[in-house]
C-alpha cells in the first residue's frame, strides 16, 4: 500500500503512523506543506493521513497553503482512498465536508478519556475498541459532525472527538499516532498552551503517563486492521 501524510509543521510529522507503516511495508511518503512541497498525484497514493498543526483551519493570511490543502483533501475524498486526519486534519476534512469548524468550549491538553458513542461501538473500524479509553490530546477547535457522516465518540470536555464518513474517511479530534518523541516536541514548541484550565493538564502530569503510549500505539494497529 502507498501511504502518503501531509506536514503542517516540523514538529508534527507521522510518528506512529509511519512506524506502522515501515514494519507492514508500505510504501511512505510525504508532503511537507510548510516548505511549499508540491502534492502527488492522487492515482499514486492508496492512504492518505492527514496530521496536526497548531494553526486553525480559516488562518489563510498566515498560511496561503490551506486553501489548496482543502482542494487536495476534497479531490482524495472524491477518488475514494482512505482519508484519515488527526487534530487539525480532522477539522480540515469536516470543513471540506461543509461541517462548521469552532473553537471548543474548553482547550483539550493531555491524556483523556475518550467514550465510544453507541454507534461508535457498533463500527466494524472500532470493533475491537472498548467503549472507554485513554488517548493523548491537543486541541482548542472543534469539528461539528458532516452531514452523512456517523458521530463515533466523545470525551467529557469535547462532544465529537470522531467521526466516519462513508467507508474511506475517519477524522479523529485525539492523537493515537503520538509517541514519547511526538508530545516532546508538542511540550517544547507550544507550552504557551498550558494554561491553566479545566481540561489542561501540565507537563509533570503529562510526562508521568508516558506508559500510556504503548496502548494507544495497540489501539492505532487494531484502527488500521479494520480500517484498511
Amino acid at each position: 500500500m502507498r501511504v502518503h501524510y501531509l506536514q503542517h509543521v516540523p514538529f508534527e510529522d507521522s510518528a506512529n503512523i509511519g512506524n506502522w507503516a515501515k514494519a507492514n511495508e508500505h510504501s511512505l511518503t510525504k508532503t511537507e506543506i510548510y516548505k511549499g512541497q508540491p502534492y502527488p498525484d492522487i492515482s499514486d497514493i492508496d492512504m492518505l493521513a492527514i496530521m496536526g498543526g497548531p494553526m486553525n483551519i480559516f488562518q489563510y493570511r498566515d498560511y496561503p497553503w490551506l486553501k489548496n490543502e482543502k482542494v487536495f483533501i476534497e479531490k482524495a475524498i472524491e477518488k475514494g482512498i482512505k482519508v484519515i486526519g488527526i487534530c487539525l486534519g480532522a477539522q480540515l476534512i469536516a470543513d471540506v465536508l461543509g461541517a462548521r469548524v469552532t473553537q471548543n468550549p474548553y482547550v483539550e491538553i493531555g491524556w483523556h478519556e475518550v467514550t465510544l458513542t453507541k454507534a461508535g461501538t457498533s463500527s466494524n473500524i472500532l470493533q475491537d475498541f472498548t467503549k472507554t479509553f485513554t488517548a493523548f490530546h491537543w486541541h482548542g477547535d472543534t469539528f461539528e459532525i458532516p452531514k452523512e457522516a456517523i458521530h463515533l465518540a466523545f470525551s467529557e470536555a469535547c462532544t465529537n472527538q470522531a467521526f466516519q464518513y462513508k467507508e474511506n474517511v475517519i477524522g479523529l479530534q485525539f492523537h493515537l499516532e503520538y509517541s514519547q518523541e511526538s508530545i516532546e516536541k508538542m511540550l517544547d514548541n507550544c507550552s504557551d498552551e498550558l494554561i491553566d484550565a479545566p481540561y489542561v493538564q501540565n507537563k509533570e502530569h503529562i510526562r508521568k503517563n508516558y506508559h500510556l503510549i504503548k496502548s494507544n500505539i495497540e489501539l492505532l494497529n487494531t484502527f488500521f486492521k479494520y480500517f484498511l
